[in-house]
């Protein structure tokens, strides 16, 4: 008996044992089927080179944003010359710097109270923009000095780049001026700058400032002045020229200022107030901030196949970011492939040693997609079940939008129904500053592939509707109260405009500011209504063709859910929350809510017609 129980629990002994072995190779086969995608394959492959340059992406993040430019073009557009500003700085002290610089630059420096005031005022308010500006300097002005010693420029043109664009390769101004040295679409293409649907070389930091130095050298040769060069830059050689026959001949900048359009006679005082913050930073406080990448860490590689800067970021482990700051002129992150013409892609050092090293399968994965996603669209349709699921799930439809005057970015992430954060995570910003012209994506998570039936038929979705009668809205009411937001103790212009998504200059524009000081209980303007709506889209039309405007409006605002609790998102206003409900006024949320002022804090809970 005892015996044969000592055998029943040798034998299921061994079973646990045979099964554990069992389950381990199982394991084992699990593992091994388990497939690297193709990218991460390619990537193993790869000859590494271990080079100490590093790039920090942040720095790179800061350096693609556009809110210095939108703050600092206003300054310089509104600024007065004539009103004293209360800052610490002797006059005497300053007639010895300014002479001082004088001595050694080919330009007029001299003292006047107009001068003086611009300095006070860009010391007073834009010290931490003009520490920023000097770590963006040590990146472009190599650029600029050795491209003016080649033409016999005076190298200090180059703080001209930081009046015109804040050293920002994409700025783009209200008239459409494009690049560092703000090139208009004529002039560029007068110096041979190249603007097509994939380029535009007024945003390259070489050929631009190549163009750049050419129109210097060519108005120097009529002028004979450089303060009349700079002036002619701005406002064109024609308006100099009126300005020398208004003034009776002269032919001195300060002789002939007032004869010049109003901006000009700001522009070049703050040339030369730029230049002397550069030049006296360290008596005034002023630290750069760190520039990780100098321009001689950077290198070039011809480009032998169209790819995309998606595409080179995933091959060579680097944010999108980096790139689009080294290669501006690319306008749809694409770096384009053409029979007659080499294209260049600027990368850090250590990850053009990467690419050299590495062509081969580096084209090969590029081919693999573009051969992947250049499929008729007809066979896509005709994928498994499981393959389609998958397709429709991770499909994400890409939209662009270009910024208008008054946009900000709550009011279009409420029109597209997304959120701020998600807006400013796809676009790579950093701030609520938006520059106008500027292109931004818009991702919708939700499409699907459609079959061809469904293609076929009329696209009427909620948002058309609200669209509609919106449009119907705008036509009977095409002006409306503006926001207005009263000023509260330890609120500044910077607060303010964080609050309602905007930047300061916008802030300063809507309410005529010429400072950034704010009286307590200021009222401001905030948000100005839209203009009414002058052409519907055909998805609008063919809804108004189907039905009255009165039952859809019924249809949208009861597909709102209106008696709903709203609870606020960090962003919110209550204009932008207003918006998201047809028919819903400000005053209507206030008075449903008991709220006397604007303001409102993430989390609370809004009652909607309660």
């Amino acid at each position: 008996m005892i015996v044969r129980k000592i055998s029943l629990v040798v034998s299921a002994f061994f079973s646990i044992a045979a099964f554990a072995q069992d389950v381990a190779s199982s394991d084992v086969q699990i593992k091994s089927e388990v497939k690297l995608s193709y990218l991460d394959s390619v990537k193993n492959s790869f000859k590494k080179d271990n080079m100490a340059t590093r790039v920090d992406s942040l720095w790179m993040n800061e350096l693609v944003s556009l809110d210095i430019y939108d703050d600092l073009t206003k300054d310089i557009q509104t600024i007065n010359s004539d009103v004293s500003v209360d800052e610490e700085l002797p006059t005497e002290l300053l007639k010895q710097r300014l002479q001082a610089m004088n001595e050694k630059s080919p330009f007029e420096i001299e003292y006047n109270q107009g001068l003086e005031n611009i300095i006070k005022s860009f010391l007073k308010n834009r010290k931490k923009s003009f520490s920023r500006l000097m770590s963006l300097s040590e990146y472009y002005f190599p650029i600029f000095e050795d491209a003016f010693a080649k033409q016999n420029v005076p190298l200090e043109i180059k703080y001209l780049a930081v009046v015109e664009s804040a050293l920002n390769p994409k700025a783009v101004s209200k008239m459409g001026a494009t690049g560092l040295w703000q090139f208009m679409y004529g002039t560029g293409k007068q110096y041979a700058l190249k603007i097509d649907s994939y380029i535009d070389e007024r945003s390259d930091p070489l050929k631009a400032t190549a163009a750049c130095s050419q129109y210097m050298t060519k108005m120097f040769t009529i002028f004979g002045d450089w303060e009349l060069v700079l002036a002619s830059y701005n406002s064109g050689p024609g308006n100099v020229t009126k300005a020398i026959r208004r003034s009776g001949g002269k032919t001195k900048y300060w002789d002939i200022r007032n004869h010049l359009p109003k901006e000009t006679q700001g522009y070049v005082p703050a040339f030369l107030a730029t230049m002397y913050l550069f030049e006296y930073h360290k008596e005034h406080g002023i630290n750069p901030e760190r520039a990780v990448v100098k321009n001689f860490e950077t290198d070039t590689v011809q480009v032998k196949s169209q790819m995309s800067f998606k595409q080179i970021a995933d091959l060579l482990d680097m944010p999108q970011s980096q790139i689009q700051l080294l290669n501006p002129s690319y306008k749809l992150n694409v770096v384009p492939f053409y029979q007659s013409e080499a294209h260049y892609l600027r990368l850090p050092k250590d990850k053009i040693a990467t690419f050299v090293s590495n062509e081969n399968q580096i084209y090969a994965y590029v081919k693999h997609q573009s051969e992947f996603k250049g499929l008729p669209k007809q066979l896509a349709l005709k994928v498994s079940p499981k393959s389609k699921a998958r397709l429709e799930k991770s499909a994400e439809d890409i939209q662009f939008y270009k910024v208008r005057k008054g946009d900000n970015l709550g009011t279009i992430a409420d029109k597209y129904d997304v959120s701020i954060l998600d807006l400013k995570k796809w676009n790579n910003l950093k701030t609520n500053s938006l520059a106008l012209g500027k292109t931004l994506k818009i991702k919708s998570n939700d499409s699907i592939v459609k079959t061809p039936k469904e293609l076929k038929a009329p696209v009427i979705d909620k948002k058309a509707a609200e669209e509609a009668i919106a449009a119907t809205d705008n036509k009977e009411k095409t002006t409306a109260p503006s926001q207005e937001y009263s000023v509260a103790a330890g609120d500044n212009l910077g607060s303010i405009a964080k609050k309602f998504g905007m930047t300061i200059a916008d802030l300063k524009e809507l309410n005529n500011l010429t400072s950034n000081n704010i009286g307590l209980g200021k009222t401001l303007i905030v948000a100005k209504t839209a203009a009414a709506v002058e052409e519907t889209t055909t998805e609008t039309t063919a809804i108004a063709s189907t039905s009255s405007i009165d039952s859809f409006k019924k249809k949208a605002l009861s597909a709102k859910n209106l008696g709903e609790d709203y609870y606020v998102k960090k962003g919110d206003s209550l204009y932008s929350i207003s918006k998201k409900y047809p028919g819903v006024t400000i005053s209507d949320i206030k008075k449903w809510n008991g709220i006397k002022d604007d303001d409102l804090k993430p989390g609370m809970k809004l009652k909607i017609n309660g």
